[in-house]
């Protein structure tokens, strides 16, 4: 091959394949995707008020006497109506704390991992105390079985067979 040729070669290289080998371009969207029309300002301006509507209401909603009790304070009225409602509505009460940030998170969580401890302790109680018992009762059936066997034994140790009448 001639200078000129491969000079060619490894322009055309570097200007079309070298690119498209560093930057690849993007491929087009098939054609069953349609494009969203571009917001005018007036629609900007509409989400960016709802937005922060939405944003702002998040900061007042309710997320529980214990986790802002100088905000509000609620008649406790309804005590065993709250006691079956806090049970369905703990995921609730959660994500309304975490809209709060880290302040009103921990509290939150510290209540939820307690429940969560209190429960596996319980339940460890429970399995070590049903665990004593049946290994009692195993231990009981063991020194039965043992004390029949020597029963037997010593049955047959007392009463040796008569010997033989010899004339």
């Amino acid at each position: 091959m001639k200078f000129r040729v491969v000079c060619e070669k490894l322009y055309d290289y570097v200007r079309y394949d070298l690119k498209e080998i560093a930057f690849p371009s993007l491929l087009p969207d098939p054609p069953h995707i349609k494009k969203r029309p571009k917001l005018t300002w007036h629609d900007r301006w509409c989400i960016l008020k709802e937005a922060t509507r939405l944003y702002g209401a998040s900061w007042v909603r309710n997320i529980g006497p214990e986790l802002r009790p100088n905000d509000y304070k609620k008649e406790e009225e309804d005590k065993d109506g709250e006691a079956s409602s806090s049970n369905a509505s703990l995921l609730e009460d959660l994500a309304v704390a975490a809209r709060g940030g880290a302040e009103t998170l921990k509290p939150a969580l510290r209540k939820i991992y307690m429940t969560l401890a209190s429960t596996y302790t319980n339940a460890m109680k429970k399995f070590v105390e049903t665990y004593q018992e049946g290994l009692k009762d195993q231990l009981q059936e063991k020194a039965e079985e043992e004390g029949r066997q020597e029963q037997k034994g010593n049955e047959a140790m007392k009463s040796p067979p008569p010997p033989p009448p010899t004339s």
